[in-house]
């Protein structure tokens, strides 16, 4: 059970303007401030200024004597003690001071992004109606949901069913299939606190499992139904769900698209939205369409381009009307008409065509893909994407990696691993998050990039932190990452995984009193928590081969937070299908709990060392901050929490949730040795170890 309480304001309208991830953040830094305050545990007026000036939307904007100055207008006398709540109004004062110096409204929007929740967010009725439609058509059938559904689209019952948490799980498993174990979810009709959190926290770390991007939403915010919040997930996971087949492993017809080996590979590296775009050209050129389609919006408010599409892929239904027509909401109509006879209504109305909404327009177009993609089936085409695509373990690792690494929040999403490290940057934005200072920026290289050279000196530079951080880099030179050298990538953002994990837990100042953690500490706590619970469960090693029936993990699940398993649903892991029920479950429970991993239950049944390794280190790092938690951090919490706290952009792009789970760094990586530092043939012989 995940033992976070939000904090909680005694002035609704100061709540409203931060989410919980944020309000937990601050809480945190303004105790340590407190703690460190010569005033013997009070915060005056005089000791903001150094402390405000570090903060998002107030840093490289206000400098500390203006900020100094602009107190001093409320607070004449600075030797006055500042409550958490004063601290915060202050906090948003200098924050709309800020903006006034950037220049006001034109530099509003840039703000908001980069800074804390300081507006009042509006939501879209057009796309909150079309996702009730898509929630009442793909979930009518759930045991569970089925007394709730349909829910009326002009209403606001979306928000309040969310906030037990049951459907977003449910809607998880939509998109992705099998990503949650539906046994490990509550769904009694009438829940505790404890019970929605925990189906938060599972929702939450799941969804960062499956590529959405969850930074600055807590479980606190979902508990409450924050409309935002809601759609904005729920728009991720439908988004997920319909590109889902948008790439050459799902569709390889796909391959049609492209006309050479070399458009083959930029084919490949495309992200999902890119590829659905090409997918449309491709077929308005051979309509006879002229302009091309760069967006989602605005090149498709006049109707002409699904005019056209529609025409080609369903030419039955075709009606030269709809491009006669003057009248853009009519010609919308229209094609909304044709689309209904390919079984294409669910997602938008003619005046979310004219005004270009964006999200309603890719799901539109993506629905037209999946219903008829009017693409040939080749059995040579489709023999040769099956020889493009990797084996199953480096696609395992790819995965890993990739959603770990969008999990932190850098400002660049990663949708093909291999190919978007290239260039150096991401890699560098990692390094900055997880070793804060590390990065020369000024000697950095911004994509896009077209000199070769360039992306070989973010590589350089990358590689000299790597050996800075006692990585070992043997033979390594940045030219292998712009190469796209598979082995050296995973093996490299490996070492960086694992080093994070080991700091995280270091942080834990009560538990390792600032001495490094080893693996062998890792695995001793695990062994004697089961210990300590009265089971007879050992783990040897990372690689014990006995850890594939998944039985060791319950019972250290068991051993942190007894209630969280159900024993009556193990199995005892005897055949393929038992560990594997045993492996799913336990993904499951542990996110249920509050750890962020992405391995797969496979993972756990081949026994990956590095999987295990992360997934036993995760649940270590959430045990040992229960041993702090508290209504007000402890030093020892708030040393853990400033450290994720400082895995947050500089720029500001958003923070980590840090509510009391295993974050964003103990996520399960996916090469096989555990002692990377110990390989004398460098990184690349690492990936080679099983």
């Amino acid at each position: 059970m995940s033992s976070y309480v939000g904090v909680h304001l005694s002035d609704p309208a100061l709540q409203n303007h931060f989410t919980q991830v944020e309000l937990r953040s601050l809480k945190s830094k303004f105790i340590n401030l407190k703690k460190e305050s010569p005033e013997s545990g009070r915060v005056t007026v005089a000791n903001l200024p150094s402390f405000l000036v570090k903060l998002k939307g107030v840093n490289e904007v206000l400098t500390e004597e203006e900020i100094t100055a602009m107190l001093g207008e409320s607070n004449p006398d600075n030797s006055n003690e500042i409550d958490f709540e004063a601290f915060l109004r202050e906090y948003l004062n200098l924050q709309a001071r800020a903006i006034a110096k950037l220049g006001g409204a034109k530099h509003a929007s840039s703000f908001v992004k980069s800074s804390t929740t300081t507006t009042q967010h509006t939501i879209s009725e057009s796309e909150k109606a079309s996702y009730v439609t898509h929630i009442n058509t793909c979930l009518a059938e759930d045991k569970f949901l089925k007394d709730y559904l349909p829910l009326d689209p002009s209403s606001n019952a979306l928000f309040d069913l969310a906030k037990d948490g049951v459907l977003l799980c449910k809607l998880i498993n939509v998109a992705v299939p099998g990503t949650i174990d539906e046994r490990a979810i509550n769904t009694k009709k009438v829940m505790n606190p404890w019970e929605r959190n925990e189906n938060h926290t599972l929702c939450l770390n799941s969804a960062k499992a499956i590529g959405c991007t969850v930074v600055n939403i807590g479980t606190q915010d979902l508990v409450e139904g924050r409309p935002h919040l809601v759609l904005g997930l729920i728009s991720q996971l439908i988004k997920i769900q319909l590109l889902a087949d948008l790439n050459l492993k799902k569709t390889p017809q796909l391959l049609e698209l492209v006309d050479d080996s070399q458009d083959v590979e930029e084919l490949i590296n495309l992200p999902p939205e890119k590829m659905l775009l090409k997918w449309m050209n491709f077929h308005l050129q051979k309509a006879g369409y002229k302009k091309p389609v760069t967006n989602f919006s605005s090149d498709l408010k006049d109707g002409e381009a699904y005019a056209h599409l529609l025409n080609t892929l369903a030419p039955e239904y075709c009606s030269p009307a709809t491009l006669d027509t003057k009248d853009l909401t009519k010609r919308a109509s229209m094609v909304i008409e044709h689309a209904e006879k390919l079984d294409c209504k669910r997602y938008l109305t003619p005046k979310d065509i004219v005004e270009g909404s964006t999200n309603l327009n890719l799901a539109f177009v993506a629905q037209i893909f999946q219903h008829r993609n009017g693409l040939s089936v080749d059995n040579k085409m489709m023999s040769f994407a099956e020889m493009m695509t990797d084996d199953d373990q480096v696609s395992r690792e790819e995965r890993a990696f990739r959603l770990w690494i969008n999990s932190l929040g850098i400002s660049t999403y990663v949708n093909n691993l291999f190919e978007d490290v290239r260039n150096g940057w991401v890699l560098l934005e990692v390094l900055d998050k997880l070793f804060p200072g590390t990065v020369n920026w000024k000697q950095a290289n911004k994509p896009p990039i077209k000199m070769p050279f360039r992306k070989v000196e973010n590589c350089n530079q990358v590689v000299k932190i790597g050996k800075d951080l006692k990585f070992s880099m043997v033979n390594v030179a940045g030219n292998d990452i712009v190469q796209g050298n598979k082995k050296l990538i995973l093996a490299f953002l490996w070492q960086l995984m694992r080093s994070n994990i080991l700091q995280l837990l270091k942080n834990l100042r009560f538990h390792s009193q600032g001495k490094e953690i080893t693996d062998a500490d890792i695995l001793n706590w695990a062994n004697s928590k089961v210990k300590q619970s009265r089971r007879t469960s050992r783990m040897e090693s990372f690689k014990d081969k006995s850890l594939s029936n998944g039985i060791f993990f319950l019972e250290l699940l068991s051993s942190v937070e007894p209630r969280v398993v159900n024993w009556s649903l193990v199995t005892k892991g005897e055949n393929d299908e038992d560990r594997k029920l045993n492996a799913t479950y336990i993904i499951s429970v542990a996110r249920k709990l509050g750890c962020s991993i992405f391995l797969l239950p496979e993972d756990i049944m081949e026994v990956n060392q590095k999987m295990i390794l992360t997934l036993t280190a995760s649940i270590m790092y959430w045990s040992l901050q229960q041993g702090v938690e508290g209504s007000e951090p402890s030093e020892s919490e708030a040393s853990a929490e400033d450290f994720a706290s400082q895995l947050v952009p500089s720029d500001g792009e958003g923070s980590i949730v840090v509510e009391g789970v295993s974050n964003v760094a103990i996520d399960d990586a996916a090469s096989d040795s555990s002692q990377a530092e110990k390989e004398s043939n460098g990184v690349e012989e690492e990936t080679q170890t099983s």
